[in-house]
């Protein structure tokens, strides 16, 4: 069974602090290998305090992004750092690949632990190849031409979030110039909306390893991800093709819920929890691995951050 690799300052021989964490981050070459190889690394035991949080996230994430085209809600509380998917305590989040309905996504996420909660609230993350052998045949077949994803961003007024938070911008030539690197439809609506209209693949390959990876959000954007009522009050409310967000395959034909299904519940059951310590770190691959988040009660505070931008691959 695959899981994170756990580094500690006794196991690499260096002071629990964040000069220790700093020293064993020096060897940049090492630690980009290491994830490569390990997908997941846990630095645990450092006790690392917010204030020291900046140089850390530097030495691990050249090239910090924002997060621009995200579709959950977040914080920004400082240079391109923001809380994790702020969704009610009780929700599981299932996996996904961060932005993979993107053009362009992460190449690597770095979780940080401010405040761990009372009970639960844990990181699942999953081996992406894993995650994609766990399918039926049947499913990795119908997803085999990709997904087309349909997004309906307001102006400032309505469900759902509008393209301005969305992009982080208000200048629609820069929405537009954000959205020419990928195989995107853009559609500026006469009440100030935005539909955006993307074909993806299903599947990637990571470029350094060549291994294929379950990597699209079908899952969270298909109505069924949704509880019953809430499904059917949006359907009530909105046609069809004004829904917040939605998916199909590539050529329109509607995924079956069994399909969504599975998809989301062998994700989770492949997933291995990384429970939190206050300081811990964890640094992923976003294409090799998924990730999610468990029910938690009590406070809890996670912040993210990501680095390096990938590209559409099949």
């Amino acid at each position: 069974m695959w899981s994170p690799s756990e580094l500690t300052p006794l196991g690499c021989g260096v002071p629990a602090d964040a000069r220790g964490l700093m020293e064993v981050l020096s060897d940049t070459a090492a630690v980009n290998a290491l994830l490569v190889e390990r997908k997941a690394l846990v630095f645990r035991g450092f006790g690392i305090g917010p204030e020291e949080l900046e140089p850390l996230m530097h030495a691990l994430l050249p090239n910090r992004l924002a997060y621009v085209h995200g579709n959950s809600p977040r914080t920004k509380v400082g240079d391109n750092v923001y809380t994790s998917t702020e969704y009610p305590a009780e929700l599981t989040i299932s996996m996904h690949n961060e932005l993979s309905y993107a053009s362009q996504w992460p190449e690597r996420l770095l979780f940080y632990c401010q405040q761990p909660p009372d009970s639960g609230g844990a990181t699942p993350v999953v081996d992406g190849g894993r995650w994609l052998a766990a399918l039926d045949r049947e499913v990795r077949e119908a997803f085999a031409q990709g997904v087309r994803y349909t997004q309906n961003l307001h102006g400032g007024f309505g469900f759902g979030r509008s393209w301005q938070d969305t992009f982080e911008t208000s200048d629609p030539a820069e929405v537009e110039r954000i959205l020419s690197t990928g195989a995107s439809q853009v559609e500026w609506k006469s009440d100030g909306g935005l539909r955006v209209t993307q074909l993806r693949p299903s599947t990637a390959r990571h470029p350094v390893t060549g291994e294929e990876v379950w990597f699209n959000q079908a899952d969270q954007w298909h109505l069924s991800a949704l509880d019953g009522d809430t499904a059917r009050a949006m359907r009530e409310i909105l046609p069809e093709n004004e829904i917040p967000q939605s998916v199909t395959f590539a050529d329109g034909t509607p995924i079956p819920d069994g399909h969504i299904t599975q998809i989301r519940d062998r994700g989770l059951a492949e997933a291995v929890d990384v429970d939190w310590c206050q300081g811990d770190l964890m640094v992923i691959d976003n294409v090799l691995v998924g990730h999610g988040r468990r029910p938690f009660s009590g406070p809890r505070r996670i912040l993210v951050a990501m680095s390096g931008a990938g590209g559409t691959t099949g």
